[in-house]
């Protein structure tokens, strides 16, 4: 999904579902490049190019955002 510039974690929750948005706790958050570079989500986080932001992080341009949240 694609978020407007400027957007925040929880906003570009709520552009996937309601339910992300309304139940969000934390978004994990890995550049695209720094991604490629390390292969999968779990190779980048033992990087630490893997990082928990709150619902108040802006989304910047290439973010990959895995939405932790409970309903």
């Amino acid at each position: 999904w694609t978020v407007r510039r400027g957007a925040t974690a929880v906003e570009a929750a709520g552009a996937i579902h309601s339910d992300l948005a309304r139940g969000f706790i934390r978004a994990e958050v890995v550049a695209y490049d720094d991604l490629i570079a390390a292969g999968s989500l779990a190779a980048a986080k033992e990087r630490g190019t893997l990082r928990l932001q709150g619902k108040d992080y802006v989304v910047r341009d290439g973010d990959i955002l895995n939405i932790r949240f409970n309903v």
